[in-house]
């Protein structure tokens, strides 16, 4: 990789961190679209975006829980049954000519709705049974698309009114931390090394993840963050339909 590509994709992925770790999330998705826009081997995509998720969404989970946003019930609940249903997505190859387009499709309709109607509910979490179960798929679904699983925890929890704006972009930044590193464990054995130059990248959405960490938790206000929200999702949405 040279000095030339690695600048571009460090400034690109440092701008992702922003706008992603603004609402909680490490930036997965648009990683992915941009090492893939820079010719980078397939088979090596996943663990640098999965590690490249865990920098960022550390530094927002612990710029929100200073905050005093961050929800332990709601997080176990959804993170311990997450955790080895990532792993093991994580090892799995799985065809994606349906799948993408239509995890794609829900995260455009999520991005609409929260553009345009944003969810005002007072937030009330159900049974633990309940969240167990949605944490398991979303497990599931993180590892196989090389994710943290923020792009499908968020939406699901503001639709749900499960929980306020800032608590999930709390839960959904230790959810994706937890997730990356399951995830990356199962695909790492698969790679043997991430490539040079990674470390400059980690700075580089380090950065990006304190600067939009610390506006989502401290400065935006609940209405700007939905907006936020809205476009990190449809980003991600449009980048799986057109992958």
């Amino acid at each position: 990789m040279s000095g030339e590509v690695l600048a571009a994709l460090a400034i690109a992925m440092g701008l992702a961190a922003i706008l992603y770790s603004a609402v909680g999330h490490g930036g997965a998705s648009a990683y992915l679209a941009i090492v893939a826009l820079a010719g980078i081997a397939p088979d090596i995509m996943r663990p640098v975006a999965l590690t490249l998720n865990l920098v960022v969404s550390a530094i927002a989970l612990a710029t929100y829980a200073r905050a005093g946003h961050f929800d332990w019930r709601l997080f176990v609940s959804v993170a311990l049954p997450a955790m080895p249903l990532a792993y093991l997505g994580g090892q799995i190859d799985l065809p994606a000519e349906i799948y993408r387009p239509l995890v794609g499709a829900v995260l455009l309709v999520a991005a609409a709705q929260f553009a345009w109607k944003p969810h005002t509910a007072a937030p009330a979490a159900p049974r633990t049974p309940v969240l167990a179960g949605a944490g398991a798929g979303l497990g599931l679904l993180a590892g196989l698309t090389g994710t943290g699983g923020g792009i499908f925890l968020s939406p699901l929890l503001l639709a749900t009114g499960w929980a306020a704006a800032r608590t999930t972009a709390a839960v959904s930044a230790g959810f994706i931390f937890v997730n990356s590193a399951a995830g990356l464990a199962g695909n790492l054995g698969a790679v043997g090394a991430l490539p040079q130059g990674v470390g400059w990248l980690a700075l580089a959405v380090a950065l990006g993840g304190v600067i939009g960490s610390r506006l989502g938790a401290r400065i935006v206000g609940r209405t700007v963050l939905m907006r936020l929200l809205a476009a990190v999702l449809f980003i991600a949405g449009l980048k799986l339909i057109l992958t």
